[in-house]
């Protein structure tokens, strides 16, 4: 196949994260994302090289036999969130863990095929599972009307209005219409990412699955939120063609007069502004207010209560990460006691350090992001917590300067996995047993490479669904420490 070229085929597998694989008329392999096995599809070739395509998706030409006739979403297909939405819940969990399955195998060394694979375990709620959303604010299409939302799939701009999304409580959509048509109504400006002019830039929602208390926030740019164009309806005077400008301060306490004013089966606890003058995509903090209320919410796991923080880390499904540290701690079993140190290795806000603290004699959590640190110190004195200890800093440096060497280590890091100057420091403190704790089953898999060269063996794996209808799932893994032996240099 050569770029350019249409081709045709049935999926007959999909790889993590969401990659159909087919074979085309030459032989040739072609991969494409957003498919389901058994679809036939028309692709178009953008790369090609030594018999492996890659092409973007034309048309469905025909349905998988498993899948089923309605999406469970009215936004499925246009959104760039879901991918599994025609697909029942229990073919999600059979595909997802198959691709973990796969990927393991293939970096695990021969001799230890033997690991227990436990297979994927399903989230409490299919539905409304998540406590936290990024909106993009920008333009339905090029020069369109104001839209705020997700990005539309496989577009880098255009923004697709989600107020009906599925995987969130209704409480989002209600704030997210009320943002959208408030400041629609002003012609507010969205900040281009091209031009980098604008003024709106994100909406960022948390919701507590457990207390159910709303934290809101709306990150702008420094500059004046100036109106694009003139809108004489909003200010009750059709016939005057002149648009009196708000002010920044008059704007944001009408949007948080409009947003008090709805009706929520939570309650918001706060309403912030931040701001960010960056030039990447990102949400970032360069400055929060707090505009009503306070600037953190409550979330309860496992009995125990914690406090989150606009950017802390938490896990973004509340009754799943349940699931997830019951896993861990399952894995874990009699390996720590009251005479052992555990180090938790990016520890966000302390919730798996607290978890295992009661039959630990010591956790360690380390954390580069500051606040969370914070939060995860506040929430270990409020559940009377007195053997946790939080450092803040990059896990790569803080470990040159701790003196104590732990007995057992819980490692979750971010999607990207571990830096592997930090993974040979973690290797070299030897612990019988660790736990790794994943997001993002490719990064595991590159780093079980050089935990394996480093004298560890996959004893135990399992997955646990945090995101339904989406490509990604949790991992969690054993490692034991092989004999001498059987190490290998690092």
């Amino acid at each position: 196949m050569k770029k350019g070229q249409i081709a045709e085929g049935v999926i007959e597998r999909v790889d993590f994260p969401n990659k159909g694989v087919f074979t085309a008329e030459d032989d040739s392999r072609v991969v494409v994302k957003n498919t389901i096995p058994g679809q036939r599809v028309s692709v178009r070739i953008l790369k090609a090289r030594k018999g492996v395509c890659e092409g973007q998706l034309l048309e469905v030409l025909e349905r998988s036999p498993s899948e089923q006739s309605v999406p469970g979403c009215v936004h499925a297909g246009v959104c760039g969130g879901c991918v599994y939405q025609t697909l029942s819940y229990e073919d999600q969990l059979r595909l997802k863990s198959d691709q973990v399955k796969r990927l393991l195998d293939g970096v695990i060394r021969t001799e230890d095929k033997d690991y227990e694979f436990t297979g994927a375990k399903e989230s409490p709620c299919r539905y409304g599972y998540r406590n936290k959303m990024e909106y993009s604010f920008g333009d339905a299409y090029k020069d369109g009307p104001l839209a705020l939302g997700l990005h539309r799939r496989g577009s880098f701009y255009d923004i697709v209005n989600v107020p009906d999304c599925k995987l969130v409580d209704p409480d989002f959509g209600t704030v997210l219409s009320i943002t959208l048509s408030y400041f629609k109504e002003r012609g507010i400006s969205y900040y281009h990412k091209m031009r980098h002019t604008g003024y709106l830039r994100h909406l960022l929602v948390r919701r507590a699955a457990k207390t159910g208390e709303i934290l809101i926030d709306l990150v702008t740019t420094t500059g004046e939120p100036k109106a694009v164009r003139p809108h004489e309806a909003c200010l009750g005077n059709e016939s005057s063609g002149a648009v009196r400008e708000e002010t920044e301060k008059e704007l944001l306490a009408g949007w948080m007069k409009a947003l008090l004013a709805a009706e929520y089966t939570g309650t918001i606890t706060g309403i912030l502004h931040t701001a960010n003058d960056r030039v990447a995509d990102v949400i970032a903090d360069e400055g929060t207010t707090v505009l009503y209320g306070r600037d953190y919410f409550y979330e309860e796991l496992l009995g125990l209560r914690f406090l989150i923080t606009p950017f802390s880390f938490f896990q973004t499904n509340s009754c799943g990460a349940e699931v997830l540290y019951e896993t861990a701690r399952e894995f874990i079993g009699d390996a720590i006691s009251v005479e052992k140190t555990v180090f938790d290795l990016y520890s966000g806000t302390g919730t798996i350090a607290q978890v295992l603290s009661a039959a630990a004699g010591k956790v360690t959590g380390v954390e580069i992001v500051e606040e969370a640190v914070e939060a995860a110190r506040e929430n270990a004195k409020r559940n009377h917590l007195t053997n946790c200890e939080f450092i803040a800093g990059d896990v790569l440096k803080v470990l040159d300067s701790m003196e104590e060497c732990p007995d057992f280590i819980v490692l979750d890091p971010p999607r990207d996995g571990v830096h592997p100057k930090a993974l040979a420091k973690i290797i070299r403190y030897g612990v019988d047993q660790m736990v790794y704790i994943s997001c993002k089953p490719s990064s595991l898999a590159r780093d079980l490479v050089t935990l394996q060269a480093g004298g560890y063996r996959v004893k135990k794996a399992a997955c646990v669904d945090m995101f339904p209808f989406t490509a990604n799932i949790e991992v969690v893994v054993l490692l034991q420490r092989c004999k001498a032996d059987k190490m290998q240099k690092v």
